[in-house]
């Protein structure tokens, strides 16, 4: 019946134009080192950080049929996971651990108790493990080098940071909503002094590092970008 079901539609579409029943997903989502959005079609596959919003769409052409809509989302680490299913044309879900995950979009269209069904390709995405770096300085005098403090983030969804002075006052907090704007070594709109300062920071990667950095930051006009060294220690 199904086979009928289908040949007739595609003897309709031939006859009379109209175009059978179909489907066109995409999964979009924000690449932070490529600092934009990046769309899949079916079948593609990439690599990004977390956490890593997938925005699921899909345009359908049911020409006045009913249909059902489900979005499947599996982890592939190990034995393959189905770990969430929504039935939505438009969807979303947070990656926000390291590995694989696969992405599958279905259409079940009915027709008088028979149905066709649509079922796309994988959007296949990995997640890296995480690292987070900072620099031992930074020089804010305004030649447009190493004038901002970074903290390099990769596949980090948990940061908590702090900036303070030699007495303990607390300069600025970094978070994982400013991590990559850093800071400008101001304080209520002022250069801080040349000096010492402390930064003390923790976070917890998407592979399960945490990570307890606590050292000492130069601010110095002259400081030289070549002496940048990470810093940084993680134990899973």
């Amino acid at each position: 019946m199904k086979n009928r079901l289908v040949l007739l539609l595609f003897l309709m579409g031939c006859l009379t134009g109209l175009k059978a029943q179909d489907a066109t997903p995409t999964v979009t989502f924000y690449h932070i080192e490529n600092k934009a959005d990046v769309t899949m079609s079916p079948g593609e596959s990439q690599t990004t950080q977390a956490p890593a919003e997938l925005k699921c769409d899909v345009e359908i052409d049911n020409n006045g049929y009913d249909y059902v809509c489900t979005w499947q989302f599996y982890s592939t680490k190990g034995q393959e996971t189905l770990l969430l299913t929504r039935y939505e044309t438009n969807t979303s879900y947070t990656l926000t651990e390291s590995g694989g995950f696969k992405v599958v979009c279905s259409i079940t269209f009915s027709l008088d108790g028979d149905t066709v069904r649509y079922v796309s390709e994988p959007f296949l995405v990995t997640i890296s493990e995480s690292s987070l770096k900072c620099p031992n300085g930074f020089s804010p005098n305004g030649d447009q080098r190493n004038d901002t403090f970074f903290i390099t983030c990769k596949s980090i969804v948990k940061l908590d940071g702090f900036i303070f002075n030699r007495w303990g006052k607390k300069l600025f907090t970094f978070n994982l909503d400013n991590a990559a704007e850093g800071w400008d070594g101001k304080v209520d709109g002022k250069y801080v002094a040349d000096g010492a300062y402390f930064l003390q920071l923790t976070a917890v990667g998407s592979d399960g590092v945490k990570y307890n950095i606590k050292k000492t930051i130069n601010v110095l006009k002259g400081f030289n970008e070549n002496s940048e060294s990470s810093g940084s220690t993680g134990t899973p």
